[in-house]
């Protein structure tokens, strides 16, 4: 089955309804002749027939991504971590509820994940998400195998940013979180349609140059058209680093020479070391994002808003990107009252005014 890449406006929203209604659809045919009233059958997004549990109360996952949003819409299923918890984020801003739960680690960039360590922590099923990967199928199956009797649930690409529809409202469906799900996508769309019309009032020649700086060197970074920079793309940016994505897990190696040519009017970066020390680096110093004040360093809660893991928990970070690049162009989008309702419904955590004074640096 072919998921789309992209989704641009009307048309690309009405092609992901009618792509995720096939295999929903698909999904309740199946569930009609089943007559195992605690399963159902249902087709996975890599097109397998499996049967799972009517109510899965302990799920795990193999990739941050797809764990991310089964802690998003329903926490209470997540049966382990991938990493200790405040790897990809603050553990403040968990819930003590969540942070005793098991680390399970996974499949990760390069990390081989053990499948031991999955299967002693009895999971109903394995939630799979995948990134395009040519031959998926043969991937998921040989998983499948591995895991035994415990079902293995494909998932469809959670990097994309134009397209988080798609998982949202699967993984939803094979969790029987329908409703949290569809407010997912309402929230999501509030963001995402609103940055999609305001970068079209933005001409070509006002756009914004912007680099990544990842690293404490700052001299790692990825380049345009990689899931994990995808958000400066997404909010009318123009991604100084014109060169082939590094696949896996990116991060492509560059010279101080090579970002003083680029000279670009911002940098983003994910790493709080860099951040505080670019101001007093000479090498850095004639940058214009440095001589005017334009580094950020993106926010992170339980998780971070822009980058790694490069999935749903990205949604705020739509939003922070877009205002950071063009203030006036999104002067009316209230991000402090976003980071509230994103963090109460779907991090399940109560910000704070002092906390968010702090997190965006106001």
């Amino acid at each position: 089955m072919s998921i789309p890449k992209k989704t641009e406006g009307l048309i690309g929203s009405v092609l992901l309804v009618l792509i995720f209604s096939t295999v929903v659809c698909g999904c309740i045919a199946n569930d009609e002749v089943n007559n195992n009233p605690e399963t159902r059958t249902i087709t996975d997004m890599a097109d397998r027939t499996i049967e799972i549990p009517v109510n899965p109360k302990n799920v795990l996952c193999p990739s941050p991504p797809s764990m991310v949003l089964v802690y998003m819409i329903a926490p209470d299923r997540l049966g382990a971590w991938n990493s200790p918890p405040g790897n990809m984020g603050d553990i403040q801003y968990i819930p003590e509820k969540y942070r005793n739960l098991p680390v399970a680690g996974g499949w990760m960039g390069t990390q081989s994940g053990n499948y031991e360590t999955f299967i002693s922590l009895n999971p109903d099923l394995i939630l799979d998400g995948y990134n395009s990967q040519e031959d998926f199928k043969s991937l998921i199956n040989e998983r499948q195998n591995k895991f035994g009797t415990i079902p293995v649930v494909g998932m469809a690409d959670d990097f994309d940013a134009s397209a988080y529809d798609i998982p949202i409202s699967f993984v939803g469906y094979v969790l029987g979180e329908e409703k949290k799900a569809e407010e997912l996508n309402t929230f999501y769309h509030r963001i995402y349609d609103r940055v999609c019309a305001g970068v079209k009032n933005i001409p070509d020649d006002k756009r914004v140059t912007v680099y990544y700086a990842e690293s404490s060197s700052g001299l790692s970074t990825d380049p345009v058209g990689s899931r994990h920079s995808q958000l400066i793309d997404i909010c009318g940016g123009i991604n100084v680093a014109q060169f082939p994505a590094k696949p896996g897990t990116g991060l492509s190696e560059v010279s101080i020479e090579q970002v003083i040519t680029w000279a670009p009017e911002i940098i983003i970066t994910v790493d709080k070391g860099f951040y505080n020390s670019v101001y007093e680096n000479p090498l850095w110093k004639e940058i214009p994002a440095v001589k005017n004040n334009r580094v950020y360093l993106t926010p992170k809660t339980a998780f971070n808003w822009f980058d790694r893991p490069p999935g749903i928990n990205r949604i705020l970070g739509i939003a922070w990107c877009a205002k950071i690049m063009y203030p006036d162009e999104f002067s009316d989008v209230d991000l402090y009252a976003l980071a509230k309702e994103f963090h109460r419904d779907y991090f399940h955590y109560e910000l704070t005014d002092t906390e968010l004074d702090e997190i965006l640096k106001k």
